[in-house]
Order: C-alpha cells, then sequence, then structure tokens
C-alpha cells in the first residue's frame, strides 16, 4: 500500500471515528434527558416553594431548550470538563470518572489477559486434536462454562476462596497508585478471574473454529508434509491468520467490560465505573451519568476503531481493502 493511500485511510478512519463519536454523543444526552423524575425535585426533595425550583433549574441551565443545553455541553466535554455532579457534595465529574476508571480498565484488561493466556493454548490443542476426546472434553467445559451467569460464578468464589479458604480479600480496593503493587494484584484477581470466565470460553471456541478452518488450507497442508514440528505450525503460520475474529470480540469485551463489571463490582465493592453509573443513576445525578457513559463510549469507539486498522497486520491481503 502508498504512503497516499495510507493516508487516506487514516483520514477515512478518522472522519468515520468522529461521526460515530458524535452520534454516541447525542444517545448519551437523550437518554439522560428522558430520564423520568425532575432533577431540581431529586436535589431539593418534595415540599420546596416552586421558586427554589426554577432557581434550581436555572442554575442548573435546565431551563434552556434541548438543542442549546446539547451544545453546551458538548462543547465543555472536547475540552474535557464535563460538569459537575447535582449531588451534594457537588463534586467534579472529570474527576469522579477518572479516579473510577482505572479500577473498571484494570479488572477488565486483567480479566481480558488471564482469559487469553487459558483460552489460546485451549483453543489451538483443541483444534489439532479436532475431534479427540480432550476437543470434546473443552468443548463441553467451554459451554459449561459459558451457562454459568458472571454474578452466579463470582459468588461461588467469594464462598469458595473468600469467605471458606480466606485466600483473598473482597473489599479494601488497594490502588496502583498506593504504591502497592502486590497488594493491588492480590485484590483485583478474583473479580478479573470472575470477568474472565465467560471470555475464556467464548474465545476459545472462536478460536478453536478459526483454527480448524486455517489448519485446512493448503499453506498448512504444504508445512505438515515438510514435516515441520506442529507447535511451529500453530504459532508461526495458523494463529496469525485465526486471529481476525478473537481480535474482534477481544476489543468490543474489553470495550464493554470497562463499564458492564456492575455486578463484579458490588460484589468485590470495587469503586469503579459500574458502580459510579449505578449511583449516580439512583440518585438522579445526571450530569454525573452522562459524563461517564460518554466516556465508556469514546473508549469502546476508539478501541475498536484500532482494531480495526490493526487487521493489516494480521492478514496483509487485508490491506488491499478500502484503499
Amino acid at each position: 500500500m502508498t504512503a497516499p493511500a495510507v493516508l487516506r485511510r487514516l483520514a477515512v478512519r478518522v472522519l468515520e471515528l468522529a461521526g460515530v463519536l458524535l452520534i454516541a454523543s447525542m444517545g448519551v444526552f437523550s437518554l439522560v434527558v428522558l430520564m423520568p423524575g425532575d432533577p431540581a425535585v431529586d436535589i431539593l426533595g418534595a415540599g420546596r416553594a416552586p421558586s427554589e425550583y426554577a432557581g434550581l433549574r436555572h442554575d442548573l441551565g435546565l431551563d434552556q431548550p434541548v438543542v442549546t443545553r446539547y451544545f453546551h455541553w458538548l462543547g465543555n466535554a472536547l475540552t474535557g470538563d464535563l460538569g459537575h455532579s447535582v449531588v451534594p457534595p457537588r463534586s467534579d465529574v472529570t474527576d469522579r470518572v477518572m479516579s473510577a476508571l482505572p479500577v473498571s480498565f484494570e479488572i477488565a484488561a486483567l480479566g481480558l489477559l488471564i482469559a487469553l493466556l487459558i483460552a489460546v493454548p485451549l483453543a489451538m490443542w483443541s483444534a489439532y486434536r479436532e475431534g479427540s476426546a480432550a476437543d470434546r472434553i473443552i468443548g463441553a467445559g467451554t459451554f459449561g462454562v459459558l451457562s454459568v451467569p458472571s454474578f452466579l460464578a463470582g459468588l461461588l468464589l467469594v464462598l469458595v476462596l473468600v469467605d471458606s479458604a480466606g485466600w483473598f480479600p473482597r473489599s479494601a480496593w488497594v490502588r496502583l497508585g498506593d504504591g502497592d503493587l502486590a497488594g493491588n494484584l492480590h485484590h483485583a484477581f478474583l473479580p478479573a478471574l470472575t470477568v474472565a470466565l465467560a471470555e475464556l470460553a467464548m474465545f476459545t471456541r472462536v478460536l478453536r473454529g478459526d483454527l480448524i478452518v486455517t489448519l485446512r488450507e493448503d499453506f498448512v497442508l504444504a508445512a505438515r508434509a515438510k514435516g515441520m514440528h506442529p507447535l511451529r505450525i500453530l504459532f508461526s503460520d495458523a494463529l496469525r491468520p485465526s486471529s481476525f475474529s478473537l481480535v474482534t470480540l477481544l476489543g468490543l469485551s474489553l470495550g464493554r467490560l470497562i463499564g458492564s463489571t456492575v455486578v463484579v463490582e458490588y460484589l468485590f465493592a470495587l469503586p469503579g465505573m459500574g458502580t459510579l453509573i449505578v449511583n449516580a443513576a439512583g440518585q438522579g445525578d445526571y450530569p454525573m451519568v452522562q459524563g461517564a457513559v460518554l466516556t465508556i463510549a469514546v473508549i469502546y469507539v476508539v478501541i475498536n476503531a484500532g482494531i480495526d486498522l490493526s487487521y493489516g497486520y494480521l492478514d496483509p491481503r487485508t490491506r488491499r481493502v478500502h484503499v
């Protein structure tokens, strides 16, 4: 691919990314605006004078047209200002999001790392030994793991490894910034394992299917005919072109898990994004909900745009596409 073609492709991706983010911001703003209830009543409580409610709505900008409010909010968000909480104490939304985001990101990233470390070898072995007893056992095991909801898996892990064995703590989160890496990983491992279980089962099944197809390609059959070692065939010839679906799932899972680990965060008392959003929604703190959901949407879109660009590395044949 020539340099102008690469630049043209990047320009198209940037424009697409900007459009998707604009639509996402509209959706986030609209959903919060459509939330039932009156923020002024939620903040002040019932039984206040109408003038008090009207004054608070004016202070919060709620008496302005929706379009005006949206562009004002979007303009501030582009500068990194996500507003202030409307629930006392009126903390800065950006500060709260930046405090909660590393917790959810660490749990999601560590969980996906655990899932990959287990899923890739299982999928490679299962695909190479297609139809064997080991393949059937791995298939049945991953199907069983997929059938267990994450909240139930988390509860079982808590009962066995926390309440009974006492090997892991259940609360008192230790942040990476505190300088205690061992303590942080000790607290993060069990929540990450809970997140990883469903992901590793899905990764194993998807990668196994793609590997089986790749192992039947002519270039792999030729490598086998030359007497190449099975591990070399799997790692150097089969794994990379079989990783398209896995990489796509990886990006989707990372973006999704950052904001959807509510049950895990509740079980282990983690101060992450899921807990932040649920608490803010329950209190009617709409600026907090808007800021947190917008942050997750941006991360989700950017991660998947990066994955789309990585396809050219995984398979050079795709570099000819969208030129």
